[in-house]
Formats: C-alpha cells, sequence, structure tokens
C-alpha cells in the first residue's frame, strides 16, 4: 500500500458539527488524507439527502455525496462516502465523512 493512501483508526471520539447541530459523534472514526470517516451507524443520516454529484478517486473509487439539512438550511454535497471503494480502501465502505463548513471536533 501506497503510506500516502493510509486507513487507520483515529484514536479519539471526535463530533461532527453543522448550523448548530450533531450530525456524527464516533470513538470509531478512520483517518484518510487528514479526514475523519463516521461509521454510518453513528452518523445522524434523518439529516442527509442523496445529491446527484459523484466525484472519482484514483485509489479509493467513486464517491457520492448528500446534502445536509438543518433548521431549514441546507449544506449542498457536504459528506460524500464510497459505496463501493477499491480493495486498496475497502476499510472505508459504510463511512461518511465532512466537508464544506462542517465541523469535526474532539470531545471530552
Amino acid at each position: 500500500m501506497n503510506p500516502a493512501h493510509e486507513i487507520k483508526p483515529s484514536g479519539a471520539r471526535v463530533r461532527a458539527t453543522w448550523n448548530g447541530a450533531t450530525l456524527a459523534e464516533s470513538d470509531r472514526t478512520l483517518l484518510v488524507e487528514g479526514n475523519h470517516y463516521f461509521p454510518l451507524d453513528d452518523v445522524r443520516t434523518d439529516l442527509f439527502s442523496a445529491s446527484d454529484t459523484h466525484t472519482h478517486c484514483p485509489w479509493k473509487g467513486d464517491a457520492s455525496y448528500y446534502t445536509i439539512s438543518v433548521q431549514g438550511q441546507q449544506n449542498a454535497d457536504a459528506a460524500w462516502f464510497y459505496p463501493a471503494p477499491f480493495e486498496e480502501a475497502a476499510l472505508i465502505k459504510d463511512f461518511v465523512t465532512f466537508w464544506r463548513g462542517v465541523e469535526v471536533t474532539p470531545t471530552s
């Protein structure tokens, strides 16, 4: 495996928040390229709606996106996941990560 493609447990409890709402909280996140990937079981998917956006990563595969809706506000494509990651990234199947103003911070 390419060292830049490392997937490892974060070893910390972290929370993802946006617009005053907790989107996810977990002590089981995986760190990939500086992003915390949250297991779906620890994510508030009721705040998500599927997006038509898709991107491609040469080592992880094709990503799909969610739009986050909180208190009447939408954050388009602010969460993404790999529904069928390549073998090298198989560990992140059923995990979600965030960007576009979603804050991921350690919890105490």
